[in-house]
This record gives C-alpha cells, structure tokens and sequence, in this order.
C-alpha cells in the first residue's frame, strides 16, 4: 500500500506522537509519526487514499488550543543546497 506523508503544523509543544497518531487514527492506519520535539510541528504517513481526505478534514481544525496547519510534505532539502558562509546571506569575509 503506498502512502503519503502530510506534514502538521502549529502543534503544541507538549503533543505527543500517540496523540498525533489518535487524531488521523480515523483517516485509516497510521503508518509512521514522527515530531518534531520543541518546533510544534510533525508528520504523519497515512495510506495514498486517505491523504486528501485527511488534509481536508485537521487542517484549520483547533487542538488543544492551536489552529492546525496540515499539507502534502514536501522533500527533504539537502543541507548543502543553501550556499556557503553564513547562511543565505552569501559567503566571503566580512569587512565591518
């Protein structure tokens, strides 16, 4: 069974992965959670199917007190796709 993993947003801090796990129990069976400790967001891989159906359904839903944000995830970056030096700014000495 192929799935897809949707990524959650605006998570409280203190959610669990059970928890997440409890809220798309109903869209068919959970195959992975993962949470993101202390970034209030997660992922969660639900069959292909239910996808679509899940994303409509939580996403702008309230949890325990916080407006969810829920969308197909998107690919991993690779770290070194950024550029060099300091961040996105660019790389090179600074002169002050």
């Amino acid at each position: 069974m192929a799935t897809k993993s949707l990524y959650v947003g605006n998570l409280p801090y203190e959610v669990t992965e059970d928890d997440l796990r409890n809220l798309f129990a109903e869209f068919g069976p959970v195959e992975e959670v993962r949470v993101i400790e202390g970034k209030g967001f997660g992922f969660v891989d639900l069959p292909e199917e239910k996808a679509a159906e899940a994303t409509e359904a939580v996403n702008g839903r309230e949890y325990q007190g916080r407006v969810l944000r829920v969308d197909e995830a998107r690919p991993r970056r690779e770290r070194g796709e950024r550029g060099g030096g300091f961040g996105d700014r660019g790389g090179g000495r600074r002169r002050w």
